[in-house]
Formats: C-alpha cells, structure tokens, sequence
C-alpha cells in the first residue's frame, strides 16, 4: 500500500516539476517565470521528497526527507 501512495507522489511531483519546466519556457516575463519555477518547483520537489519517506520507511530517511522539504519551502 505505502509503494501506491509514494508512486502517486512521485508522478504528481514529476508533474509538477514538468508544469514548471514549462512555465520557464512559455511565459514572457523573468518575473513571471521565476514565479513559476520557484511555486511549481518547489511543490514538485516536497512531493518527491515526501514520495521518498513514504518508500523507505525508516526513520533516519524519512526524518532526512522532512527536512529536505522544510529547507526547501524556507529557500523558495
């Protein structure tokens, strides 16, 4: 069950990461696109991130994930 959600994960992260990707190449402004890149990015990312703790359930990659995500959220 824990290998279901952390596919989910995976692919919605994958797929917020390509929304951005394409964000980068579509939009006109730098500001615009620096926007996308850091919301989309950075979702995509946690998600993978949190993909991550749910397929290794031990609690040293798990609690490495978790802060992963959080120096993530405070960068972006």
């Amino acid at each position: 069950m824990l290998e279901i959600i952390a596919a989910f994960f995976m692919i919605a992260g994958g797929a917020f990461c390509f929304i951005a990707s394409l964000g980068m190449l579509r939009l006109p402004d730098t500001i615009i696109r620096m926007h996308a890149a850091t919301k989309a990015g950075a979702l995509g990312s946690g998600l993978i991130f949190l993909s991550l703790a749910f397929f290794y359930t031990d609690f040293s990659t798990s609690l490495r994930a978790f802060a992963a995500i959080m120096f993530l959220l405070l960068t972006a």
